[in-house]
């Protein structure tokens, strides 16, 4: 009988503890995003920046900013930056603009999704209007100049001299199929 009930114990503690990973793993999402907006860790970028009164332009200093382009890997878009790096002065509006084609032969969805590194510098990195903002949708064979206007905020710390904007582009058609279909 003792072995029966020490049985039935370590059945109960190993669900108890299934069920405990099980649910911490749907945990994990709410606080990794709390941490990063914490720390600033991750490079998330904000949404939509508006510019609020007229922020004081540094013309001694200047920042570079970089720009890197990835698809993800079911992404056959051309994707570019026309300009790989520009040199701000904090508090100016600047305007750069991506390229995208779509060289397949039917119409595709697609959603850029920014990161900044170093991530602690997203915070000074404001976007006034991005491609990101929304989904961008091409026919096949056709291309797009995206544009990006962008504020880097004139409190950045001295020690950031450059900042690295990175956008992943993923394929959503079937994304958009699916909520089409469902309306």
């Amino acid at each position: 009988m003792d072995k029966k009930k020490s049985s039935e114990r370590r059945i109960a503690r190993l669900l108890v503890a299934t069920v405990g990973m099980f649910a911490f793993g749907f945990a994990m999402v709410p606080l990794y995003d709390a941490i990063c907006d914490v720390t600033g860790l991750n490079g998330k970028t904000g949404g939509k920046y508006v510019a609020g009164e007229r922020t004081e332009v540094k013309k001694d200093r200047l920042v570079s900013v970089q720009f890197l382009t990835n698809n993800n890997g079911s992404m056959p878009w051309e994707f570019r930056p026309v300009k790989r790096v520009v040199r701000v002065h904090p508090g100016e509006i600047n305007s750069v603009s991506f390229f995208a084609r779509n060289p397949v032969g039917r119409e595709m969805t697609a959603q850029a999704i920014p990161s900044v590194s170093p991530g602690y510098a997203a915070r000074y990195l404001h976007k006034t209007e991005c491609f990101c903002f929304a989904q961008q949708r091409l026919a096949g064979g056709e291309s797009v100049d995206m544009p990006l206007r962008f504020i880097i905020d004139s409190e950045i710390p001295d020690d950031i001299t450059t900042l690295t904007l990175s956008y992943t582009l993923f394929d959503v058609s079937k994304n958009v199929e699916n909520e089409l279909a469902s309306k």
